[in-house]
């Protein structure tokens, strides 16, 4: 996979999460995944097709991450993940995933966005949208950890 496609992704999710949340998380060393199975406890999943590539993105966060973002965002802790808690998932993922399409399209790649799938709860399983190999990159934080997965196949 050409890393010309995951950095955008890092570099925005450390972004959205800087600008929306006021909170900044390390990231960890890449690494390739081969299981569909989610590091943590809600996840959210966007597609993308355009005409060089195609590919899907993923973040996981673990429950005690996603509500310190959710209280730091909206001023709400639920306690557990709700369809609040989903909602702010699937916010977030259009957020990144338009974050990271604005920097590949100034080098020259462009795609279309689906809207994003979230799913949760204990060993729930993400499948991506193309059949290239799956990086995953872990971001810590003193709440909990964020699982970034990309999946690119060339068009």
């Amino acid at each position: 996979m050409n890393v010309e496609f995951i950095n955008p992704f890092l570099s925005a999710l450390l972004n959205v999460t800087a600008t929306m949340a006021s909170l900044q998380l390390t990231p960890g060393k890449p690494k390739l995944k081969t299981d569909h199975y989610a590091k943590g406890d809600v996840s959210g999943l966007m597609g993308m097709v355009g005409p060089q590539t195609r590919g899907s993105m993923s973040i996981t966060f673990e429950q005690g991450l996603i509500l310190e973002i959710m209280q730091k965002m909206l001023g709400e802790n639920p306690g557990e993940i709700n369809e609040e808690v989903s909602d702010l998932v699937g916010e977030l993922t259009n957020m990144v995933t338009g974050g990271a399409k604005k920097l590949l399209s100034e080098k020259g790649y462009e795609f279309d966005m689906a809207t994003p799938a979230v799913v949760s709860g204990p060993g729930h399983t993400i499948s991506h949208k193309a059949n290239g190999k799956k990086i995953i990159v872990p971001f810590a934080s003193p709440y909990g950890t964020a699982y970034i997965e990309i999946c690119f196949e060339s068009a």
